[in-house]
């Protein structure tokens, strides 16, 4: 192929947004390389479609961890996006930043949280208007979910009559507190970074993009990397360039510069390939989210499970949202949430509780035949580490990933008083009104024995990984602050595996803002 001066490795969250920014003032040739297909599955243009999409293998690569040592030693389901958009295409839209301190806690020059804000703000179009935290008129927006709930309205007002403070805004002066999430849709269609920042790219002349591409290793000259072999239709093929950007995310990039030749130099060898740089920290400290979930048999016909289970009310439901793009169907993966500190003395939030008004035995399957609903926790900032690690040379095989979730004692704390207090907030008035019966744990879950046996049993991920090609100012960080890879030269990383450690709450308007920053640092360059 002729050369490029870039390629980026993934359009994602974050290859999408670097082939926008990059090819702007139409200076530089830019190939982006998608593993997966366009994003036409119309279910992902739906915001409660993300349901359909949780194990569909055409657009998710419906990974598995190995088997878990804290979890029973189970082997935790983890989508990843395989499309157009990448994850930002089959998530649950909902759209948190973190906190200020997480950003400020990783302790690389410019990227502290008054280093990132303006990204933020940068990429967004906020329905409520600019304000001092908030932008108009960028590429991703964020809107309010069109319509309210009865029981997310008395979820919100049990957590107030627990303390926890009522707030409308988790992406403002402060996340504490209850209140309904925000998404990325626009007039109840999901905006993906695909459709916000990859469809007006598109129409450029100096963007190539390639679907159904899978990069199958970097290619160097010395400590070089001069460019990118993919294959596509079964065939190999190559393509040159005079910068390559990793932008799979936290799974994917780490197993392409392992698969390449960059990483522990043990784990290359006995895989079998050469080594052309020693980097012993790519794929170690993958961190996410832990997550888990109780389910809840409501007095009242009003959940998702009563209206799905209805002809009257699907047919409603569908017409509803064809005619005026409102109803269920508009309902991103959280519709009302909590942030919370499980113990008092904690300067910060340290939980996230999510109110969803349907049940479901198993994430992605068919809902429950009563009235039900589902309260889940996750921890803000998990203490425990795990890792991504290639299992062969054969780039179609999937890495051994390791989350490691429950290994510290403060996790583990975390995690049980946290779903002590959800409990204590279901059985709240208002909100203990719609509660008919907790079916899952269950009365009989009352110690905290019995709560940790109850997280190792059933926890999972909450899809936030990331930290395995970590950025950061000593030598054993895999990238710097201008995320570059430390030893080679014309390589850089640019997704979620960076983040020195996970923010808290969801990720993926993290990752955005992250490569709004990375475009602006090699456009600078």
């Amino acid at each position: 192929m002729t050369p490029f001066d870039t390629i980026i490795v993934g359009a994602g969250s974050a290859g999408c947004v670097l082939a926008n920014r990059l090819t702007a003032d139409g200076k530089r040739k830019v190939l982006l390389l998608e593993a997966g297909p366009r994003d036409t599955n119309p279910w992902i243009h739906i915001p409660l479609g993300y349901g359909k999409l949780f194990a569909e293998p055409s657009v998710n690569w419906s990974y598995e961890s190995e088997p878990e040592p804290t979890c029973n030693n189970r082997r935790i389901f983890t989508p990843r996006g395989k499309v157009l958009g990448g994850s930002s295409s089959i998530n649950g839209l909902v759209y948190i930043r973190g906190q200020k301190e997480d950003y400020d806690d990783w302790a690389v020059p410019g990227w502290n949280f008054d280093g990132m804000l303006p990204y933020f703000i940068k990429a967004e179009d906020q329905s409520r208007g600019k304000s001092a935290y908030h932008g108009v008129g960028g590429p991703f927006a964020v809107s309010d979910l069109p319509d309210r709930h009865e029981m997310c309205d008395a979820f919100i007002e049990a957590a107030v009559a627990n303390g926890i403070p009522r707030n409308d805004d988790f992406n403002g002066a402060a996340q504490e507190g209850a209140g309904y999430f925000q998404a990325n849709t626009r007039n109840g269609r999901r905006i993906s970074t695909a459709v916000g920042y990859l469809r007006p790219a598109e129409k450029r002349p100096n963007l190539k993009v390639e679907v159904e591409a899978l990069a199958t290793r970097i290619l160097f000259e010395g400590k070089r990397a001069t460019g990118v072999e993919y294959r596509q239709g079964g065939v190999t093929m190559t393509a040159q360039a005079r910068e390559v950007i990793l932008a799979g995310g936290a799974i994917n990039s780490p197993q392409l510069l392992q698969l390449s030749g960059v990483g522990p130099a043990a784990l290359l060898q006995a895989n079998g390939i050469p080594v052309v740089h020693e980097s012993p920290d790519v794929g170690e400290g993958l961190q996410d989210h832990f997550y888990v979930r109780t389910f809840w048999r409501c007095t009242r016909p009003v959940t998702l499970n009563d209206d799905m289970k209805s002809l009257w009310r699907k047919a409603g439901i569908g017409l509803k949202y064809l005619l005026q793009k409102r109803g269920p169907l508009t309902v991103s993966a959280g519709y009302a949430a909590a942030f919370t500190r499980t113990r008092p003395e904690l300067g910060r939030p340290d939980a996230q509780f999510y109110f969803i008004n349907f049940s479901v035995a198993k994430r992605g399957g068919i809902l429950d035949p009563f009235s039900g609903f589902t309260c889940s926790m996750s921890q803000l900032r998990a203490e425990s580490r795990g890792h991504v690690r290639i299992k062969s040379a054969d780039p179609s095989a999937a890495p051994a990933i390791l989350y490691n979730y429950l290994a510290t004692e403060n996790d583990r704390r975390t995690m049980v008083d946290g779903l002590k207090k959800l409990r204590r907030l279901v059985n709240t008035a208002p909100f203990n009104r719609y509660v008919a019966e907790e079916r899952t744990p269950g009365r009989d879950v009352n110690t905290d024995d019995e709560w940790l046996d109850f997280c190792r049993a059933t926890g999972e991920t909450v899809y936030h990984p990331t930290s395995t090609c970590r950025m950061g100012t000593d030598a054993r960080s895999v990238v710097d602050a201008e995320l570059r890879v430390r030893g080679i030269a014309g390589l850089r990383v640019v997704d979620a595996s960076i983040m020195p450690a996970v923010v808290s709450g969801n990720t993926n308007a993290a990752v955005v803002a992250i490569a709004e920053k990375a475009s602006d640092l090699i456009l600078a360059g």
